[in-house]
């Protein structure tokens, strides 16, 4: 068998979380469902299956120290920081390069830091599956997650014909990617049953990604062939990254490669999941009242319905006769909007002063 990596994506700024979620201190750093922040729950998930040696996180320079905090049980040189955001392929190669150093034969995941997987032994079977399907043949290897609702803010993945079966868990040919629907669409979608949502957990080959980033993204490619060789000549990778990281080509991995390659393979996920995307999430992990009003802090309601109070302990939060709004309370700003509009919030991110975000 293959040496096994996990490489983890930490550096998104959250946005959608303003005002709890800040660029140093960003979403997969807080505890928005669980009693830990996102990041450790994604590794505490790893444990038994992976090593944490073989964890790797990639996450931005704002963000680096905080991020160790929160995984104290990797090794502090499994951290390496982009020096600016250059979108999902970018991340993907360097850490090909990364587990490449350690082992051309080896193979790896790429998980998002901040999903809610309370399953963690289904999590553990399914990827194990990823792993044994690129460990066989030179795949490109993506976990779908069955729709359980016809949503229309995800990506969604079309399944062809069964490829093979791998401890009892079928693996199909991907044969498109879908970008994010209108609802009409997505009921369709979600009737057939051939389509899974694109939770963007992928699992390869060294070689099979490398490969497929020289076909497909060759100017990328040639950016981190730079970066390596400059690596074996014994050149400090950080100091490369600061170098030539913002020169690469910025486009994510699903236009990059995924919906060009024809070696494309998924298998659907049966653990739970959620990418906990905005606001609104947090009602579908809390209680609610008998308005479906939800309080993950402390907050009374009159003659209220269908809110969501997020505030600081030791601070109330009292809503009277309004409904369907979001409340977020923190120490130093307060937002309140309409839940229709959370998706509005990354564009007010973008209009605040740069200590506001």
């Amino acid at each position: 068998m293959a040496n096994r990596f996990v490489v983890i994506m930490a550096g998104g700024k959250g946005e959608r979380f303003w005002p709890a979620s800040r660029m140093r201190r960003p979403k997969h750093l807080l505890p928005i469902v669980g009693d830990k922040p996102m990041l450790a729950q994604t590794v505490d998930r790893l444990e038994g299956f992976i090593e944490p040696k073989n964890i790797f996180v990639i996450t931005d320079v704002e963000q680096l120290e905080g991020v160790r905090d929160v995984c104290p049980s990797l090794p502090r040189e499994n951290f390496v920081a982009e020096p600016v955001g250059r979108d999902t392929a970018a991340a993907v190669g360097l850490a090909m390069l990364l587990i490449k150093e350690k082992d051309p034969d080896a193979s790896l995941a790429m998980l998002p830091a901040d999903a809610l997987i309370r399953d963690m032994v289904g999590f553990q079977k399914a990827l194990d599956v990823a792993f044994l399907a690129s460990e066989e043949r030179p795949q490109l290897v993506t976990i779908g997650i069955r729709p359980t609702d016809p949503a229309t803010g995800y990506g969604y993945i079309q399944k062809g014909d069964s490829i093979g079966d791998y401890n009892g868990t079928k693996v199909f040919k991907v044969i498109e990617f879908k970008e994010k629907p209108d609802l009409e669409t997505a009921k369709v979608y979600l009737e057939s049953g051939d389509y899974y949502w694109n939770a963007g957990m992928f699992v390869w080959s060294v070689r099979a990604i490398s490969d497929a980033l020289a076909q497909f993204a060759p100017k990328l490619q040639s950016g981190l062939d730079q970066i390596e060789n400059r690596i074996s000549e014994g050149e400090d990778l950080n100091e490369l990254l600061a170098e030539l990281y913002p020169e690469l080509e910025k486009i994510s991995i699903d236009f990059a490669v995924m919906e060009k390659a024809d070696n494309v393979v998924t298998l659907s996920a049966t653990f739970d999941w959620d990418d906990v995307g905005a606001w609104p999430a947090i009602e579908r992990h809390f209680p609610k009242d008998s308005n479906n009003n939800v309080a993950t802090g402390e907050a009374v309601f009159e003659d209220c319905r269908g809110n969501i109070v997020v505030g600081e302990k030791g601070h109330l939060v009292a809503l009277i006769g309004v409904d369907d709004l979001i409340v977020v309370n923190t120490k130093d700003a307060t937002l309140v909007c309409k839940k229709d509009d959370a998706q509005k919030i990354k564009n007010l991110v973008k209009g605040l002063s740069p200590d506001r975000v």
